[in-house]
C-alpha cells in the first residue's frame, strides 16, 4: 500500500519567526510537508518570506491581502495553517480557518488574555459542533517538545517528595535582540513577560507534572526601554503541596535560564546552555553523598513540535491531537503568567490561577 502523499500547508505570517525558524525547521522535515504559500498582510512582506522558502519549497506561493486569505481558504489541498502573526491577532484569524476546515497550528501565546481564550474555547466547541470532523487547533510551545524536558520529567520521580522549585529567567531583551523592536510584543498586556514567559511556565508545568494554583507576585518597571514590567518576583503554590518561586529579568548583562527542582532525594536542574557550539540544556542530577550527573541536550524542540503537528494531521482515521500540542495546555501557561501579573498589580494580593 504506498503511503499517502504528505499534508499540503500555509504558513500565515511573514515576520522574523517564519523566516529564521519556521522556514529552516520546515525544510528540515520536507517528507513530512509540503509548503504550499506564505501569506502577509502586504505584497512586500509575503514575497520577503516565499523568496527564502523557494530554495527549500520551490512551488510555494506568494499570498497577500484579503484575496490572497480567501485563496487559500478555498484551496481544498491546504490541510492546515501555522498562524504566526502579532499575538492580538492569531485567535481571530485561527477561528476564522478552523471555521473554513483547516487544522492550525498557531504560535503562543495561546491568548492575549483569560477572557479571550474563554471566548476563544468557547467558539472552538462550537465549531466542533458544526463539524463532522473536527479541525485540529493546537498551540506551538516548543519547550513541551524539547527532549531535555521530556527526560528530565522522568528524573523528577526519582528525587522523592518535591520540597522546592526555583525558577530564575535573566532575559537578554536588548536592542540587539530581533524582537526588541516588535511592536506588537511591546503592546502586549504584560509586555514581553508574557510572550516570553510562556516558554518558561510551560517548561515548569511540564517538569513538575502538576498544576500552578495559586501566586502572590511583585512587579517593577525599571529599564525604560522595555514595556512596563520588565521585572517580577513571584512565589506560588503547586496542587501536589510544593511552593516554588520565579523570578524574571527581561533584560539582564548576565543572561541566564535556570528550573531547579529539590526533593528529599536529590535535586534535578536545567540550564541553557552550549555545548561544542551548539545551544541547549545542561540536564545535572544531584543525588545523596555528593554525587551528580550532567547530560547536554541540543535544541530541537521546534522541529519535534512540526513533526507531531503534521503526524496528527496525517492520521487518516480520526483527528488525534499530542496532548503537548493543545490548545488548553498554551491557555494554562497563559493563566499562571496573567495571575502573577495580576498580583502584581495587586501589591502582590495571592491571585487563584484560572483552570481549564
Amino acid at each position: 500500500m504506498a503511503n499517502p502523499s504528505p499534508p499540503g500547508i500555509a504558513i500565515l505570517g511573514a515576520g522574523i519567526f517564519v523566516k529564521t525558524q519556521y522556514i529552516p525547521r520546515l525544510a528540515e522535515i520536507s517528507d513530512l510537508v509540503v509548503l504550499k504559500a506564505i501569506w502577509s498582510r502586504t505584497e512586500e512582506s509575503a514575497k520577503g518570506a516565499v523568496e527564502i522558502a523557494r530554495k527549500h519549497f520551490p512551488e510555494v506561493k506568494c499570498k497577500w491581502g484579503d484575496e490572497g486569505m480567501n485563496e487559500i481558504i478555498q484551496d481544498s489541498s491546504i490541510v492546515g495553517v501555522a498562524v504566526v502573526v502579532a499575538g492580538q491577532t492569531q485567535v481571530e484569524l485561527s477561528l476564522k480557518m478552523l471555521k473554513a476546515g483547516k487544522h492550525v497550528l498557531q504560535e503562543k501565546p495561546a491568548a492575549a488574555s483569560i477572557s479571550e481564550i474563554e471566548t476563544a474555547m468557547s467558539n472552538y466547541k462550537n465549531i466542533s459542533a458544526d463539524s463532522p470532523s473536527t479541525p485540529i487547533w493546537a498551540v506551538a510551545e516548543n519547550y513541551r517538545f524539547e527532549p531535555a524536558f521530556v527526560e528530565l520529567k522522568k528524573l523528577v520521580a526519582e528525587i522523592g517528595d518535591m520540597m522546592n522549585v526555583q525558577l530564575i529567567i535573566e532575559g537578554s531583551m536588548n536592542s540587539s535582540n530581533p524582537y526588541f523592536s516588535s511592536s506588537w510584543r511591546r503592546n502586549l498586556g504584560g509586555g514581553f513577560i508574557l510572550d516570553m514567559g510562556v516558554h518558561y511556565i510551560a517548561g515548569l508545568r511540564m517538569l513538575v507534572g502538576c498544576e500552578v494554583t495559586s501566586v502572590s507576585a511583585t512587579t517593577s518597571h525599571v529599564d525604560k526601554t522595555l514595556p512596563a514590567p520588565d521585572n517580577i518576583t513571584s512565589n506560588f503554590q503547586l496542587e501536589n503541596g510544593c511552593s516554588g518561586v520565579f523570578v524574571m529579568v527581561v533584560s539582564s548583562r548576565s543572561p541566564k535560564i535556570l528550573w531547579r527542582v529539590v526533593g528529599l532525594k536529590g535535586t534535578v536542574q536545567l540550564e541553557r546552555g552550549v555545548q561544542d557550539g551548539r545551544h541547549g540544556y545542561m540536564a545535572t542530577v544531584y543525588g545523596e553523598g555528593g554525587t551528580s550527573r550532567t547530560i547536554f541536550y541540543p535544541f530541537c524542540g521546534v522541529t519535534e513540535e512540526l513533526k507531531a503537528f503534521f503526524n496528527d494531521i496525517s492520521k487518516t482515521s480520526k483527528n488525534e491531537l499530542d496532548p503537548r500540542l493543545s490548545y488548553v495546555e498554551g491557555a494554562r501557561d497563559v493563566a499562571v503568567l496573567e495571575a502573577m501579573l495580576e498580583s502584581g498589580a495587586r501589591n502582590g494580593a495571592v491571585v487563584s490561577v484560572n483552570t481549564f
